[in-house]
């Protein structure tokens, strides 16, 4: 995974679908272009919907990591 800093942490877990998606969208609305939020998440589903999410609001995905229980996906705001 390409060096990056994170610029806010958003744990989403213990939500389902579609609120990672939700909870991402509000989060992102509050930061700058350019910046990076890392999603925490343990929903399967999010591994699928919010690199799909990203791409059709035009965000950018940097990269998805899992740890145990949690995913960690990263996502720039364009």
């Amino acid at each position: 995974m390409a060096d990056f800093s994170v610029d806010r942490t958003l744990d989403a877990r213990g939500l389902s679908c579609p609120m990672p998606s939700v909870k991402t969208a509000l989060a992102l609305e509050q930061m700058d272009m350019g910046q990076v939020l890392e999603i925490l998440t343990d929903d399967p589903v999010s591994k699928k919907d919010l690199p799909v999410w990203a791409q059709s609001t035009g965000n950018e995905l940097l990269g998805i990591k899992e740890e145990a229980s949690t995913i960690k996906i990263y996502l720039k705001k364009a």
